[in-house]
């Protein structure tokens, strides 16, 4: 049962190739008429955070770097706009963005109704699938509310997951944990059948050291809005609508031509998706 609330699934002949699910945030039914770049007679200022890759974050040379960054940089080349990146501290951002010390958010800010009270965003670019995670070493079978019938789900007390683990797989036996490094290191001990958490984190997680190579993701991908949020888009003022729909509209070209799909490769060795 994997439930994408309107994002359709889709993979690229390259992604195919690498086995790299690549998500499809845009439906070509609902493109709009192309947008002209905006005179903004202005060079346009991107503000994010370098502390949460791999959306944004240093890179070698110390410049922001990461999926969201990247992104903001193809949209601005396909704008023909003229763009800069600064690097403030993340709770900074919108007070910033507010102060016009910026002109656009690139940043792991959650798209919410408060969000959109005060300012304008694209649809999202992003968003936050939840996953189940197992061994590869059990034979496991795909997740559903009867597979997971007396199996025990590892998940943190009191977040969304737990609160979906327990709504749509209510036979599951439910282990609570502090955090999601004690889940996981519970799950590469054989402690747990499954972890249900962030399918970002948890791609991290198993494609990193700290996994040992015990475990993959397992099943689809879940994104009901009411549990796990819209996801993230590009943030700006609302004097800016012009720029918004623009931001919009690249956004849509950059997946057109393949360039998202590139990106997305490159960031996600393994997909959240």
């Amino acid at each position: 049962m994997g439930l994408w609330a309107g994002a359709a699934p889709a993979q690229t002949p390259a992604a195919a190739g690498q086995g790299v699910a690549i998500p499809n945030f845009w439906n070509p039914r609902a493109r709009q008429e192309r947008m002209d770049t905006p005179q903004t007679g202005r060079t346009v200022r991107f503000l994010t955070d370098d502390e949460f890759p791999p959306l944004h974050f240093p890179g070698a040379d110390g410049t922001p770097t990461g999926f969201s960054v990247e992104l903001a940089r193809a949209v601005c080349e396909k704008l023909g706009l003229t763009c800069t990146v600064q690097a403030r501290r993340f709770d900074t951002l919108l007070d910033a963005l507010a102060d016009k010390q910026g002109d656009v958010v690139a940043a792991a800010i959650p798209l919410t109704p408060a969000l959109r009270a005060r300012f304008l965003a694209t649809r999202p670019y992003l968003r936050w699938p939840g996953r189940f995670v197992a061994r590869t070493d059990r034979g496991l079978p795909a997740p559903s509310a009867a597979a997971l019938a007396g199996r025990s789900v590892g998940v943190v007390a009191g977040s969304a997951h737990a609160a979906y683990r327990a709504a749509f797989f209510p036979k599951a036996v439910a282990r609570d944990f502090t955090d999601l490094a004690a889940a996981e290191g519970a799950l590469r001990r054989g402690e747990v059948d499954y972890v249900f958490a962030d399918g970002l984190n948890l791609a991290l997680w198993v494609g990193g050291i700290e996994s040992a190579r015990c475990c993959a993701l397992i099943g689809g991908a879940y994104l009901e809005n009411r549990y796990f949020g819209e996801g993230i888009g590009l943030v700006t003022r609302p004097d800016d609508v012009a720029l918004s729909r623009a931001l919009d509209d690249a956004l849509q070209r950059v997946w057109d031509d393949g360039k998202y799909a590139e990106l997305y490769l490159r960031f996600f060795p393994v997909s959240p998706f």
